[in-house]
């Protein structure tokens, strides 16, 4: 069985007989031990079911819409598209991909605020109606190119006021937005609604209610100038816990329904990303190299000599932040991973970092964490890999090929997902569900490759 995320025909495997998630990376481990020692994936399709139910259960009254630039692999969309989500979409290409599926125009958000001219007629050529606009630049190329669009206007929260010193931001201040909206009404542009983003690094639930009373603003501004707004985007905070998705219903949803009680006929959406991938996929790499440094004397107690001090390890992975960690650079955190290996508890650690295959010294995955020492062809195991990492490559040279995927399910979430509703023959079309067998006799785990 292999499952590779380019291809358009893929197998699932279905685990049965007790066969776990982690027999299956020992599976993949062992037959790469035997091979090339390439990392790889494997993606458990039914976490990306579980989620879908924990947010039906959470956040009732809100639709998800996927976005696909977290991971635009085949099972993904061919999934969440099964389980009625709809999909936000940056660019012409993930505007393609998502067709190819089948989904309705209408399910369709491009949300890219700094578009191609020829994407925005590519949208209006296919019927794809809901842009995202933020300043008077993009409405003018809109109303050029896409005069039926219906405009979710992006509006600035407090949060990202902070965070503009450290990052680019977009959206328009509140100030400006009864301007733009006029501007709309001039070019006979219509705007259906707000967008807002905040990220989820926000623990201020203050922010929530600061942006939901502002969308409040910005639709009054659109009623009063004769817009009919039926849209609040609020936008893909979402990390994936069901702790913070617990947090942040109780934070919002009694402001929504103040500001947009139920009987105003206002559509609540929302955009999970990394919430609905990031548990599913697991990346097992392959350490290719091995240095030993001084430790950095700032790590020092003061009372520590450096000359006495352990040894610190570097090792370079066949992974790094311009393929699989691709996620580290939109400021998210790498897990520390786990050993795949043997080992005793009471092994020293040691302070460790590991490194991407480039030789670039941005090419860092994990800045400190402990480890015990390990040796070239040992494995790692990183938990939570699904966000930012695979689907569409950041690199585009010849020599890194991206990782295969594994799909599988066990049998036990396939018959709760047929429950949900989704059937092979009806909805996977490009997946053939086939039983996974191991293919190994010992297990990786109890490995351990010399150098």
């Amino acid at each position: 069985m292999k499952g590779i995320a380019d291809e358009s025909q893929c197998s699932i495997g279905l685990l049965e007989g007790g066969t776990a998630l982690s027999d299956v990376i020992d599976n993949h481990i062992y037959e790469q031990t035997l091979a090339k020692k390439n990392a790889f994936f494997v993606a458990d399709v039914g976490v990306i079911m579980k989620q879908h139910v924990r947010w039906r259960t959470r956040m009732a009254q809100i639709r998800p819409y996927y976005t696909v630039r977290c991971n635009s692999c085949l099972a993904v969309i061919e999934v969440l598209a099964a389980l009625g989500t709809g999909f936000i979409c940056a660019n012409k290409s993930e505007l393609e991909l998502v067709q190819r599926h089948g989904i309705p125009s209408e399910d369709i958000i491009y949300s890219g605020v700094c578009k191609q001219v020829s994407q925005i007629k590519y949208a209006a050529k296919n019927g794809i109606d809901l842009l995202v606009c933020d300043n008077e630049a993009e409405l003018h190329k809109i109303a050029r190119c896409h005069p039926n669009a219906k405009l979710l206007l992006q509006v600035s929260t407090e949060a990202s006021n902070q965070e503009e010193e450290l990052s680019m931001t977009f959206g328009c201040s509140l100030k400006d937005c009864r301007h733009l909206l006029e501007s709309a009404k001039e070019l006979g542009v219509q705007v259906v609604g707000v967008r807002f983003h905040i990220s989820s690094s926000c623990k201020d639930d203050k922010v929530y209610i600061h942006a939901i009373s502002d969308a409040r603003c910005v639709f009054d501004m659109g009623d009063d100038i004769g817009f009919n707004m039926k849209i609040l985007d609020i936008g893909g905070s979402f990390s994936g816990s069901e702790t913070q998705l617990e947090q942040i219903n109780s934070a919002i949803m009694s402001v929504v329904d103040l500001y947009f009680p139920p009987s105003a006929g206002v559509s609540i959406i929302a955009e999970p990303g990394s919430y609905f991938v990031s548990a599913a996929f697991t990346l097992a790499v392959n350490i290719v190299s091995k240095e030993v440094v001084a430790r950095d004397r700032r790590d020092l107690a003061p009372n520590e000599s450096s000359s006495n001090d352990e040894p610190e390890f570097q090792y370079y992975i066949n992974e790094g932040v311009y393929g699989s960690f691709a996620s580290k650079l939109v400021e998210t955190l790498i897990d520390v991973p786990s050993v795949h290996k043997s080992s005793a508890l009471d092994d020293p650690m040691f302070s460790s970092s590991l490194w991407g295959p480039s030789g670039d010294d941005l090419d860092q995955v994990v800045e400190h964490c402990l480890l015990p020492e390990l040796n070239i062809g040992d494995w790692l195991v990183f938990s939570r890999a699904g966000a930012y990492s695979v689907g569409q490559p950041i690199s585009t040279s010849a020599d890194m090929t991206p990782p295969p995927v594994y799909y599988v399910i066990s049998s036990r979430d396939w018959l709760e997902m047929q429950d949900s509703g989704v059937t092979h023959e009806a909805t996977l079309k490009n997946f053939s569900l086939v039983p996974y067998f191991l293919k190994s006799c010992q297990s990786a785990a109890a490995l351990s490759v010399p150098a």
